[in-house]
């Protein structure tokens, strides 16, 4: 028994250190699992936010054509709003389908961004779906457009922790 009892400090140490080790590979997997989550749902919303401003920008991008062709938009590619009436109704329903994944992963502010440049859009469309020839009208509707994507993106960048970026206006004579 003797033998034994010399022994237990260092059996009592060998178990202490084990379930210390584990203890501590337990705790830096479960920090390591959580920082994946969050990259993991950061990279979703990214992909959200990304998806929904190509779907309304693909609206937006017809518009300019439609626009043109009623004279109020130099587009220099010109469609007739009946050719362009199927692409805004695939691009509408690309914009919904879009949205709803805005709804689950954006955070508000995005979202609240996101449906303004929804509805400056949507302004546009019904400027174009009633046949409105109106140069200075239609600058003031893309102006809003433009503030209103701005917009989006700047919610966009700051709720995925990124630098404040261009804000894409178009300079005079049509560059950046």
């Amino acid at each position: 028994m003797g033998e034994f009892a010399e022994q237990l400090p260092a059996l009592v140490g060998v178990v202490v250190g084990a379930l210390g080790s584990y203890a501590a590979v337990m705790h830096g997997e479960r920090v390591r699992f959580r920082r994946e989550r969050v990259v993991r749902w950061e990279e979703r919303r990214l992909a959200a936010y990304q998806g929904y401003a190509l779907a309304v920008k693909s609206a937006v991008s017809l518009l300019f054509r439609v626009g043109a062709h009623l004279g109020n938009d130099g587009n220099p590619h010109p469609l007739p709003p009946q050719e362009a009436a199927p692409r805004l109704g695939d691009a509408s329903q690309a914009r919904d389908l879009a949205w709803e994944e805005m709804l689950l992963l954006g955070s508000p502010e995005v979202v609240e961004a996101g449906r303004a440049w929804a509805e400056a859009v949507a302004a546009m469309e019904r400027f174009v779906r009633d046949g409105t020839r109106g140069p200075g009208a239609w600058s003031a509707l893309v102006g809003d457009q433009r503030m209103a994507r701005e917009a989006y993106y700047a919610a966009a960048r700051r709720d995925l922790a990124l630098g404040p970026g261009h804000p894409g206006r178009w300079r005079p004579g049509g560059g950046l």
